[in-house]
């Protein structure tokens, strides 16, 4: 355990908090995660501290829980599992170090959010590649080592995309760099010999990111990262095609993405589009969903600083041959909402309440990536399961975005529940628990496995365990990084 006064010596007085109230927001989140109360919360202004830190810790086996994002959390992966544990909470840490048009990059640290980098990067006429409706309280950093999936699948080349380079503090106390961050010469003389940390592979023909990325701060601290950025479109033009069958709008979305036609593209149901739209509950909510059919496909157009009618215009004659070839329709609105409006919604963070909470203030997510064939198997399989844990189905959000220019799919089910409820709670807990190995069977790949279903997921692969156990065993000898996660 480590001393106050040495925590205070480093992060003075008032960045050390120890207050009951205040631990409690972090003993547990809106996952199924076991309560635990952390010693202390610390705040940190730079990487010295960090490093401080994490030598201190080491050496007082004191397990740390690195947290930038703000509540509510969701997912059980900042809730500690071990007692006497130090949340490291970066959410103060909101440099915007740079935004670089010309080789469209941004490079900031891991307390900044979707609503404090978007305006940044809109300035210099940029936009980042964003998911799907993140929290007004989401970390970028941490959204991109989390490998959520980003709503614009034409500029997703891998599926680490849009991370390029960090810089993180291993659980050994050493600082790493990654990608083409790593050197030669510091970030200064990068700059000044014209470098823009844009290369994530690296160093050496090692990548370091895809071991970090998806870790949930088992490895190491994260002090700022850079992201790849896009250009900002001149002209758009949103469309909706609507069906209750979803193979054909499946069918649609693969020509789209193959032929990198449309910016923005991915599928929801009629419950996701109205929990996303509806402002009053439930009549909003209801009115919208029962307009709409039951899969809504959502695509956009983009036209740039040259010729941006000529070249949509162009897509649009694409378009119509996909229709053609899928029998579907789209069109400017649909159930009476708005393809702008809804555009002008999924390039912003959620507004508040988080979209995900309106329904019925609490939500579990179960989430894979499957191949385009199983796509609906899977959604098929998790419906008749839903179906038989006595969860309303019609109820249950789904979300499909092509990933990785259309390869794979992740697909995404929203289990909206009330927490007040104890019935409710135990049938999506359960649910959430006992559909796994079928989803499985149907070919569902679980990448980004969280809590208590993570150790079922990663045990059925003893060689990923074991080569993952080796790379922490390098980085963090101690096993002070976030105890208890994944497969540690």
């Amino acid at each position: 355990m480590i001393e106050k006064a040495k925590l205070v010596a480093i992060f003075g007085a008032e960045n050390v908090i120890d207050e009951p109230g205040v631990l409690e927001e972090y003993a547990s989140d809106m996952s199924f995660m076991a309560r635990m109360m952390p010693d202390y919360v610390v705040r940190p202004k730079n990487t010295e501290q960090i490093r401080s830190l994490v030598s201190l810790a080491r050496e007082t086996q004191t397990p740390l829980i690195p947290v930038s994002s703000g509540a509510p959390h969701l997912r059980g992966d900042t809730v500690p599992t071990a007692g006497g544990a130090i949340i490291v909470d970066l959410s103060t840490m909101k440099k915007i170090i740079r935004v670089d048009r010309t080789n469209r990059v941004c490079m900031f640290e891991p307390g900044v959010t979707f609503t404090e980098l978007i305006p940044a990067c809109t300035k210099e006429k940029l936009r980042l590649n964003i998911p799907l409706l993140p929290r007004a309280t989401k970390s970028v950093t941490a959204s991109m080592l989390e490998r959520e999936p980003v709503i614009i699948p034409k500029y997703h080349w891998d599926i680490a995309d849009p991370l390029n380079c960090v810089e993180i503090i291993f659980g050994t106390g050493d600082m790493f760099r990654t990608g083409a961050a790593a050197g030669p010469g510091s970030l200064e003389e990068q700059w000044a010999a014209g470098g823009a940390q844009v290369e994530a592979a690296g160093p050496s023909s090692a990548s370091w990111y895809r071991v970090i990325g998806g870790s949930q701060g088992t490895m190491g601290i994260v002090t700022w990262s850079s992201a790849r950025c896009e250009l900002l479109p001149s002209l758009e033009e949103p469309f909706f095609v609507g069906s209750d069958d979803l193979s054909r709008l499946m069918e649609m979305v693969h020509w789209l993405v193959r032929l990198t036609i449309p910016n923005e593209c991915f599928i929801l149901n009629n419950a996701s589009v109205a929990a996303i739209m509806a402002k009053k509950w439930p009549d909003d909510y209801t009115r919208i969903k029962d307009a709409l059919p039951m899969w809504v496909l959502f695509y956009n157009l983009a036209g740039f600083d040259y010729y941006p009618e000529e070249r949509i215009a162009t897509h649009r004659e694409d378009v119509k041959e996909i229709e053609q070839r899928t029998f579907v329709e789209s069109t400017r609105s649909l159930g009476k909402i708005s393809a702008f409006e809804f555009l002008k919604v999924v390039q912003a963070p959620s507004s508040e309440p988080y979209w995900k909470l309106r329904a019925k203030g609490a939500c579990h997510d179960v989430m894979c990536i499957a191949n385009f064939q199983g796509v609906e198997r899977v959604v098929r399989k998790m419906i008749h399961l839903a179906a038989d844990a006595g969860y309303a189905t019609p109820d249950m959000g789904i979300y499909i975005q092509p990933v990785v220019q259309g390869v794979n799919y992740h697909v995404e089910f929203n289990l909206f529940y009330d927490r007040n409820s104890r019935r409710e709670t135990e049938r999506v807990r359960g649910l959430a628990t006992n559909c796994i190995n079928p989803l499985m069977a149907e070919g569902a790949f679980f990448s980004r496995p969280y809590g208590d279903v993570a150790r079922l997921i990663l045990n059925r692969d003893a060689a990923t365990v074991m080569a993952l156990n080796r790379v922490k065993a390098i980085v963090d000898p101690a096993g002070i990084m976030n105890p208890g996660k994944l497969c540690f």
